[in-house]
């Protein structure tokens, strides 16, 4: 088992980095899922509705997103793989507060400490990505990162269900604190590598080499492009990103966005505005943003609609959440993928056309799986919506490393969060809302049901905007390739 993993992701080193950014994503996603889990009991052990347990949700996303802005600031300027460790402590250190909550109030605020020290995921695990792995392979390896966050969510799911059946909710939030200490002192121990926009970890390496504090290397850009073909050639997938569709003229850079300066030494206000005058950055942030809400909402009332519309019980439901979520691994790693057969078949843009696809036929599958009462309908179709839903997260992470100098990673990533985290601030408030306050009349679940549907058109919107961006990729992509050369950041 060890060496197909080893030989899946290129090698033991990168099964061990890959492993660890996962796990760290994985945190955040069973943190989430508890708080779904035990959303009933919260609700009866503080006398509160579905609105609260929305804002919740709601208030930890929006800590998350005010956070992201500075945090990309500073995955520019220090080592990324202590601020992740640290991070992780204090995260730990909010959920055992969580746990030990004797009011409704204690446990909001636990929570927006725990959305305050969350905000530097994202920009960390981006940035890491792109200097660790050549663009080649970053979609197919994202990925396997991004894994991380659908086997935490199953974890917190079936653990903390577990945990609460047997003792109280209470114990579901503090058992999440002893995996974050162990993970936190392993990534104290991982070296920093060198910001060079490329193959840190290339194929085939057993141990995770020394890093170089972040010092960042200029290695000549025609032999990287040659090194970075050769390593995807080996790797049986697409070379990386062509600045142009296949059998087409090469797409130009923007003449007035390419950069002549260091982009890592900018001032991160005009980090900001640079990474907001990137067009397809923009839209991408729009489409997230937009798929977030909905999943940020269904995911906040997942386990009570499954007990409480298909009537059964506490452990079926959890059996049945894990159904789902073997579902949307698949449509993870399958999604990883797909970008690489689309650039193999002449599309160039694959990594924008994916999602593009991806999103506007999730609807068509969760429609009918959140309305019939048969949970042995339910399931596949549910299944079947996830997969679709999550093959859009590593294309879109991947290509937005292609259109942004690697100087800028972190602060782009954080830029992204902070509106991506705002739609997930808004979903779960909303969702509790609606549900509970305005559909009320049709009584049992029949307020979620209503409310989960709405969501949808925030979905297939996602895909709409994501179609936008097929026009706008190639040009970025090369703009994005030119300030990296002319300003001498290292290859993307």
């Amino acid at each position: 088992m060890g060496r197909r993993a080893d030989a899946a992701v290129g090698g033991r080193a990168r099964l061990k980095v890959i492993a660890l950014l996962s796990a760290v994503i994985g945190l955040d996603g069973a943190d989430k899922a508890t708080v779904s889990v035990n959303a009933g009991d919260i609700e009866n052990a503080f006398q509160v509705g579905h609105t609260d347990i929305g804002l919740l949700i709601s208030l930890t996303s929006l800590t998350g997103a005010l956070c992201t802005l500075p945090a990309g600031v500073l995955v520019d300027r220090i080592a990324r793989t202590r601020l992740l460790a640290v991070s992780v402590v204090l995260w730990s250190a909010a959920t055992l507060l969580a746990g030990a909550s004797g009011s409704y109030l204690w446990l909001l605020l636990s929570r927006v400490a725990l959305g305050a020290v969350t905000a530097t995921a994202a920009p960390a695990v981006a940035s890491l990505m792109g200097d660790c792995f050549p663009a080649a392979e970053r979609a197919r390896l994202y990925g396997y990162v991004l894994a991380g966050e659908v086997l935490g969510t199953g974890a917190g799911y079936v653990l903390s269900n577990t945990v609460t059946a047997l003792l109280t909710w209470r114990y579901s939030f503090a058992w999440l604190a002893f995996p974050g200490a162990f993970l936190a002192w392993v990534l104290w121990r991982v070296p920093e590598p060198p910001r060079s926009g490329g193959d840190w970890l290339r194929p085939g390496l057993r141990h995770i080499p020394s890093g170089g504090g972040g010092v960042k290397h200029q290695p000549d850009r025609s032999e990287e492009v040659a090194r970075s073909e050769e390593v995807a050639r080996g790797a049986g997938v697409a070379p990386e990103p062509v600045r142009g569709t296949a059998g087409g003229p090469a797409a130009q850079p923007y003449p007035g966005r390419v950069l002549h300066e260091d982009p890592a030494c900018m001032p991160a206000w005009r980090a900001f505005v640079y990474v907001l005058r990137i067009r397809t950055v923009v839209l991408m942030i729009v489409a997230s943003t937009l798929a977030y809400f909905f999943f940020a909402g269904l995911r906040t009332f997942a386990l009570f609609y499954v007990i409480h519309h298909y009537g059964v019980g506490r452990f079926t439901a959890g059996a049945m959440t894990l159904l789902i979520g073997v579902g949307v691994l698949a449509g993870l790693l399958l999604g990883a993928r797909a970008p690489d057969w689309a650039l193999w078949r002449g599309r160039a843009n694959g990594r924008v056309l994916v999602p593009a696809v991806v999103l506007l036929t999730a609807p068509l599958a969760f429609a009918p799986g959140l309305t019939t009462g048969s949970p042995v309908l339910a399931v596949p179709l549910l299944a079947l919506g996830g997969a679709l839903l999550a093959a859009a997260n590593p294309p879109l992470d991947a290509a937005r490393l292609d259109i942004v100098p690697p100087g800028l990673w972190g602060r782009s990533e954080g830029t992204r969060t902070f509106v991506r985290t705002s739609g997930e601030f808004v979903g779960p408030l909303l969702f509790g809302a609606l549900s509970s306050q305005v559909f009320t009349g049709r009584g049992g679940t029949g307020g979620l049901e209503t409310t989960f549907h709405l969501g949808l058109v925030a979905l297939f919107a996602a895909g709409l905007v994501s179609l936008l961006a097929l026009r706008t990729y190639p040009r970025d992509v090369a703009t994005a390739l030119e300030s990296a050369r002319v300003a001498g950041s290292g290859p993307g």
